[in-house]
């Protein structure tokens, strides 16, 4: 099993450069950002954790540009997002982004993508919120096209382009691992179709990751687990162990900018998984 760090990187958080190298130096294996590009300041829509955003949601690095100071921080430590609003972005450029970011790590980067809770944020980017399952469907099907093709081509309803010349190339072959967020229906059929990993909420039942596992190796499909924001409880790992979950990761809430509480939260993950490792 994997352990490794999920978080927000902000302009009040520890850099990326040194909560990296402090995340390496602990001997954990994945460091995965989350991304907002913006709240809107008239929202409507929810939030499951309450009533208040608490401020790192507007705050949010690039998370592409994040994790390239920390790749040039690291040599070991894998890299990615938890996730991505990929329905919101240009496609071309992410497959610029993501196969850059693979090329200076020297392999090292997950792409792990969802379509997001906050339809106002998505609005913002001009795809309806309705539409942003459909959204992100044609343009992870695009990305593949673009990293895997020197003459790239897609013609769908919401992304479309004749061939085009794209460089760089991801590292990995055939591309960078894609994790699919979400355990509705939409989103499994996304992980059937497009999905290298699962990354399903801490609080989906272990009897309902197995069987989706089943689900998905019926239809001649085997792919990793990544179960993202559990506590450093040995507890909770052994739960996820048992059913042999290749990979979690605990969720640093940036609540400070002290750096000695976020290197005092990495020790407490450090000792929780010393027994798992």
């Amino acid at each position: 099993m994997r352990f490794g760090i999920d978080t927000f990187v902000t302009d009040q958080t520890m850099h990326p450069a040194a909560l990296a190298r402090a995340v390496e130096e602990r001997g954990l294996d994945t460091l995965l950002v989350t991304e907002h590009s913006h709240i809107p300041v008239r929202r409507e829509t929810p939030w499951a954790g309450g009533p208040e955003l608490p401020p790192h949601y507007y705050r949010t690095y690039d998370p592409f540009v994040a994790l390239a100071a920390a790749a040039t921080a690291t040599s070991r430590l894998r890299l990615g997002t938890a996730i991505a609003l990929a329905a919101q972005r240009d496609v071309i450029h992410l497959a610029k982004e993501v196969a850059t970011l693979d090329r200076v790590s020297d392999g090292r980067v997950v792409l792990g993508v969802g379509v997001g809770w906050n339809k106002e944020e998505t609005r913002n980017h001009g795809v309806p919120p309705e539409r942003r399952g459909a959204a992100l469907d044609e343009r992870l099907a695009a990305l593949k096209e673009i990293w895997t093709h020197d003459r790239a081509e897609f013609h769908g309803e919401l992304v479309d382009f004749d061939p085009i010349f794209s460089w760089p190339k991801p590292v990995q072959r055939p591309h960078p691992p894609i994790l699919i967020g979400g355990e509705s229906r939409p989103a499994l059929r996304r992980l059937l179709r497009f999905g290298d990993g699962w990354l399903p909420r801490v609080r989906t039942a272990p009897e309902e990751i197995g069987r989706t596992r089943t689900w998905l190796a019926d239809q001649g499909r085997t792919i990793t687990v990544t179960v993202c924001g559990l506590r450093p409880d040995p507890a909770e790992i052994e739960r996820f162990a048992a059913i042999d979950v290749e990979e979690v990761t605990f969720t640093l809430v940036p609540a400070s900018d002290a750096p000695s509480d976020t290197l005092r939260f990495l020790d407490e993950v450090t000792d929780a998984v010393a027994r798992f490792a």
